[in-house]
């Protein structure tokens, strides 16, 4: 990513491979997936108007060790004064403070407060919802003489760091974030006509990136934690910008292996019939049999129960946490609406995937259960989120969805989550131009107002009258962070990277470039550009054979004239 490229000053090695170990280390060891990178401060945000000295000397580029003769001075901070940092772009990590030799060994309390917005460095745990949920943001710590101290990890943009000492002054030479990642390359790519797009196909690239942890994570912040719904958008923008990585398998598995098939995975009804439509995704994209096989016993018991929560009547009868996204969560016929096209998408697909297992009885289950699920069409709620899958199960007419539900009143009722299929349904129209004029006015919204990754969730109506995320909120603006959010994410609980929020990546990758795989392993794909408004297109799409690459120019007559370079064994099918 070439913003993050800037920002990145020093590389630390990764961890060695277990054979480079000692003998009797080797065997207990296991390489981390993570490489580490060192960010330094970008910018001074704020300090106390008493206190502080030296502070310009914390931008400088220093060694990332402690020394007995510091070549400039050291940040001073006085007892009961502060500073806040800026270190340009949200990070996946933790914080360093290296000490000074002083005079006195007995070192000062420091308290360290990391924030997704500069307001949230600002406040107590317990104020507006400010948490140590997941990851502690709010500590206080003691550090050594003349050494480092890391605090972390959590997920962060801005730190503030205060003496908590009522006598001892602190004196820190060198403060500096470390951002963890998988150290993996962008392969795909995006440019068009349009650079606020290209701004936030990166931004969702990168809010899916650093989320790609240990384990697929919904937030680096809060939600450190697998959710499988919440991964579906992850996952396409995982092929369309990375490829195959082990993360996805890693997290299928592990939710699977904690979670009984008599129960469902989160908790959430919808939530287990996302694990089997990932499946389909995945196995799409790379193709890999013998990992699909391996989810075979699985699969099954799971589809068959849930052909147990059908009536008679063909509706759907889920129980568990009956969800679809946070705005729609209190209102019944909607959720309904939205469970029953999940269900037959659910069902079809697993009839196709157990044809390709060789399970006949489970594949001809499930196409009775769709068939069935087909009787009945719920009646419209006129949310956004639910229209859109009834428009991709085929329930509805696509564009009369996007007509009267999808477009009205723009992008207002989207969220972060399920936008993507707000997106996904308004492309099956062919409204390619409306599409994205939500992407940039909505996603694009965020950045408008500082950030660098996108939300957990955002409404357009915040921003009225409201702050940037990156500097002090004015007397008489809005914070942006702390005075908004519902449901688990009220106030400065809400994350400000999740990764459920980068779809639109995905989206303009498939719809604006047009590349989808329609064999397993894109083995054979089609490339139908939908250049809508837009000038030019071009770009990268990862497949397990290489990237393909396309390049898509609008002529005088409004054609398109498309340049395509296909690795070996990938085909193009009209």
């Amino acid at each position: 990513m070439k913003n993050l490229a800037i920002l990145i000053t020093t590389s630390l090695a990764a961890l060695v491979p277990a054979s480079a170990l000692p003998p009797s280390i080797a065997p207990i060891a296991e390489k981390s997936p993570l490489s580490s990178f060192i960010i330094q401060p970008k910018r001074i945000v704020w300090k106390s108007e008493k206190g502080v000295e030296h502070s310009e000397n914390l931008l400088i580029p220093h060694s990332g060790q402690a020394v007995l003769i510091e070549p400039v001075p050291a940040l001073i901070l006085k007892p009961g004064s502060g500073i806040v940092l800026d270190f340009g772009v949200e990070i996946a990590g933790s914080v360093e403070l290296f000490s000074t030799l002083t005079k006195g060994k007995d070192m000062p309390s420091v308290r360290v407060r990391t924030g997704e917005s500069v307001a949230e460095t600002m406040v107590n745990v317990g104020e507006r919802e400010a948490q140590n949920d997941h990851a502690l943001r709010d500590q206080v710590v003691k550090i050594p003489w003349l050494g480092k101290t890391t605090i972390g990890p959590s997920g962060f943009r801005f730190v503030r760091i205060d003496n908590a000492d009522p006598k001892i002054d602190l004196e820190l030479s060198q403060i500096r974030a470390v951002l963890t990642l998988r150290d993996i390359p962008y392969v795909g790519s995006f440019k068009c006509s349009d650079e606020r797009l290209n701004k936030i196909w990166e931004t969702g690239a990168y809010t899916v990136h650093l989320n790609m942890q240990d384990y697929l994570w919904d937030g680096i912040k809060r939600d450190r934690l697998v959710w499988l719904g919440d991964m579906f958008p992850e996952v396409c923008v995982i092929n369309s910008v990375f490829g195959y990585n082990d993360v996805v398998p890693r997290s299928l598995d592990m939710t699977r292996d904690v979670t009984p098939v008599t129960e469902w995975m989160n908790g959430i009804s919808s939530y287990s019939m996302w694990w089997i439509l990932i499946h389909e995704e995945w196995y799409q994209q790379n193709g890999n049999l013998d990992y699909l096989k391996q989810q075979k016993p699985y699969l099954a018991a799971l589809l068959k129960r849930l052909t147990t929560y059908v009536g008679k009547d063909g509706q759907e009868k889920l129980d568990g946490m009956r969800f679809l996204d946070w705005p729609t969560k209190a209102n019944d016929a909607a959720v309904h609406e939205g469970l029953q096209a999940m269900m037959t998408l659910t069902m079809e697909s697993g009839a196709r995937l157990s044809a390709i297992l060789g399970d006949p009885e489970t594949a001809q289950l499930c196409t009775t259960t769709a068939k069935l699920l087909r009787t009945h069409t719920p009646a419209s709620s006129g949310r956004k989120s639910p229209a859109a899958l009834l428009s991709l199960a085929d329930f509805r007419e696509a564009k009369e969805v996007s007509n009267s539900v999808l477009k009205k009143d723009g992008p207002k009722d989207l969220s972060t989550f399920y936008g993507f299929f707000v997106l996904n349904a308004l492309a099956k129209s062919g409204d390619i131009d409306t599409g994205l004029d939500f992407i940039s006015q909505y996603w694009g919204g965020m950045i408008d107002f500082g950030a660098t990754t996108f939300w957990e969730d955002f409404d357009l109506d915040w921003t009225k009258n409201a702050g940037r995320i990156d500097e002090l909120v004015a007397p008489g603006k809005k914070d942006l962070h702390g005075d908004f959010g519902a449901y688990c994410y009220v106030g400065f609980r809400h994350s400000f990277c999740h990764g459920w929020a980068g779809g639109p990546t995905a989206w303009l990758s498939k719809n604006v470039l047009g590349v989808t795989p329609v064999a397993p392993g894109c083995a054979k794909v089609k490339i139908t550009p939908n250049l809508g408004k837009l000038t030019f297109a071009e770009g990268t799409f990862p497949t397990p054979k290489g990237p393909i690459q396309v390049r898509h120019e609008k002529q005088a007559d409004g054609s398109i004239k498309s340049t395509i370079k296909l690795p070996d064994g990938v085909e193009q099918v009209k």
